[in-house]
């Protein structure tokens, strides 16, 4: 037996301990359902088995639009879903019935520009082709990065790329650099056709990415199925952090996802799995939003004291 499904076994063991006991106590079967996004800092749900309780069966999802995982939220298609901190903001500044409940994956971003490039900088990045997705998370991540460099989305030539073409078309050379999600900044590194700019963290809005949300029902009406699904979402994601081979497996066998990129990002650490909404972490939310507003990306700011639910982290902190 190797190390890796020995710990995969050991942390399945320790569910039994962490299971709510009226939820065991009632040996009913349940399915939660919880979607997510196709990508690495997305994979957390597919490790929540290991840490459920045995008579509650988690159902995956899988998105390739942050919009569609906020959507199935909103219509209570699903019980819990993982998204972008935009799309859950858009949400919720509309007045959908969104509320986080976890903090879910920070960092995930990277800006690449083809290697052997004069692009060293951000500020290299002025009046070059790059790769942005419009209203994504790392769109305003670079527009709050060129403006403490002096500069403005206006200094570059802004080529809409989705997140899945990105590395595609940097290797034909039709943009110069692309703002992206993992693991296609990893994948250009790791191949050789791509070199890193920088990891965009240095704003007030830290590594913040995706969260974790439900819809208001399920927040006020079950209280214990949320604070089952946070602790489970807690364990697995102390479990991934601590276990980079388990990672780099479930990323290849649920995502397709190429072995050396997976790798490339997690030796960089260039994706962190978390849980907890703590007050930096809603800082960073806040500022976000604050960015959105100026972007003119939503009208007005949400609604925090329902936006951000910080109840049953508290509860199983």
């Amino acid at each position: 037996m190797n190390l890796q499904r020995r710990s995969l076994l050991a942390a399945g063991a320790m569910s039994v301990s962490l299971a709510s006991p009226s939820l065991l106590a009632q040996n009913q079967k349940r399915t939660v359902k919880v979607c997510t996004f196709r990508v690495l800092h997305g994979l957390a749900p597919y490790f929540y088995q290991l840490f459920m309780p045995s008579n509650i069966d988690v159902e995956v999802l899988t998105f390739d639009s942050p919009t569609d995982a906020k959507n199935a939220v909103v219509t209570r298609s699903v019980d819990f879903g993982a998204m972008g901190i935009a799309a859950a903001t858009l949400g919720a500044a509309a007045g959908e019935p969104i509320t986080v409940i976890g903090a879910f994956a920070n960092k995930g971003m990277g800006v690449i520009a083809k290697a052997g490039s004069n692009i060293k900088t951000v500020k290299d990045l002025k009046g070059k082709r790059v790769g942005i997705w419009p209203g994504s998370t790392q769109e305003v991540f670079i527009r709050e990065r060129l403006r403490m460099e002096g500069m403005s989305i206006k200094d570059l030539e802004q080529v809409r790329v989705p997140f899945g073409e990105m590395h595609t078309m940097l290797a034909r050379g039709e943009i110069d650099a692309f703002v992206g999600s993992e693991t296609a900044p990893s994948m250009s590194i790791s191949s050789g056709v791509g070199q890193l700019v920088e990891y965009p963290y240095g704003t007030r809005m830290g590594g913040l990415n995706m969260v974790l949300t439900t819809h208001f029902e399920m927040a006020d009406k079950n209280p214990e199925l949320v604070r089952t699904l946070l602790t489970a979402h807690r364990r697995a994601s102390t479990f991934m952090n601590d276990n980079k081979q388990a990672v780099l497996d479930m990323a290849v066998s649920k995502l397709g996802a190429n072995r050396a990129a997976v790798s490339q990002a997690l030796q960089a650490s260039n994706v962190e799995y978390v849980w907890n909404l703590t007050p930096a972490y809603q800082a960073q939310a806040r500022a976000y939003a604050d960015q959105m507003l100026e972007l003119k990306q939503i009208r007005n700011l949400p609604d925090f004291k329902k936006f951000i639910d910080t109840r049953y982290v508290k509860d199983i902190s």
